[in-house]
C-alpha cells in the first residue's frame, strides 16, 4: 500500500493549509495514520498521528494548537489541516501508516510526499 499526499504549495505565513493523505493500491484500514515532514537538509520528523477510530491523536509540541489531524474512514483518507503557517513549516509532507509508539514510527515504504512553502 502506497500512502499519497496531497494539497501541498505555497502560502504565506500566517495562512492555513489543508493536506489530504489516500492509499493508493490497498487500504489503510484497521490502522493508525501519522504525517511527517522533511525540511531541507534535516531528518524526517514526525508531526501528528490519528487511530483507526479517530478517538484519540497526537501531535508534535512544534505544531500543537496550530495542526488538526482528522480522518474519513468511509473515504479512507487522512487530513490535516495546519493553522497560522511559519517560514518553518516549509517542508515536504509524507503520510504513512504507523504504529502507535513514542514517537509513533512509520511501517512500510514513503509514497509520494507534497510540497509545502512558506513564505514570510
Amino acid at each position: 500500500v502506497q500512502l499519497q499526499a496531497s494539497g501541498g504549495g505555497l502560502v504565506q505565513a500566517g495562512a492555513s493549509v489543508r493536506l489530504s493523505c489516500a492509499a493508493s493500491g490497498g487500504t489503510f484500514r484497521g490502522k493508525a495514520v501519522g504525517w511527517f515532514r522533511q525540511a531541507p537538509g534535516k531528518e524526517r520528523e514526525f508531526v501528528a498521528g490519528i487511530i483507526w477510530s479517530g478517538g484519540i491523536t497526537k501531535y508534535a509540541d512544534s505544531v500543537k494548537g496550530r495542526v488538526t489531524i482528522s480522518r474519513d474512514n468511509a473515504k479512507d483518507t487522512v487530513d490535516l489541516e495546519m493553522n497560522n503557517m511559519k517560514p518553518a513549516d516549509t517542508a515536504v509532507y509524507y503520510c504513512a501508516r504507523i504504529l502507535w509508539e513514542s514517537p509513533p514510527r512509520p511501517i512500510g515504504s514513503w509514497g509520494q510526499g507534497t510540497q509545502v512553502t512558506v513564505s514570510s
